[in-house]
């Protein structure tokens, strides 16, 4: 069974951080590029950041650009999202997902293939 689990999300202080971690299992993601997404409450799903195949390419959201920081670790099949200076407003659902790719690039706006669960990030003192 093809599946992406996430892990790492909590409550947390703002200014804190956090590590999530989207573990794959039944397939490999060496051929996959893997984005992060986000859903608030009462908000449309927004990307976060992907990284490429072979690690080569990574995207941010403006909104995250210089805090969160996305690395992959293929020998593990899971991908990180390090978190730092959390803010409230990035209090949401964080998923990941993975789309096949060939060349080494990714993009927040493609249909990905496969999502996971889904793990909630609550930044809040």
């Amino acid at each position: 069974q093809l599946q992406l689990v996430e892990s790492g999300g909590g409550l947390v202080q703002p200014g804190g951080s956090l590590r999530l971690s989207c573990a794959a299992s039944g397939f490999t993601l060496d051929y996959y590029s893997i984005g992060w997404f986000r859903q608030a409450p009462g908000k449309e799903r927004e990307g976060v950041s992907c990284i490429s195949n072979r690690g080569g390419k990574r995207y941010y959201a403006d909104s995250v650009k210089g805090r969160f920081t996305i690395s992959r670790d293929n020998a593990k099949n899971t991908v990180y999202l390090q978190m730092n200076s959390l803010k409230p407003e990035d209090t949401a659902v964080y998923y990941c997902a993975a789309v096949t790719t060939v060349q080494d690039l990714c993009t927040m706006t493609t249909l990905y293939d496969y999502w996971g669960q889904g793990t909630q990030v609550t930044v809040s003192s």
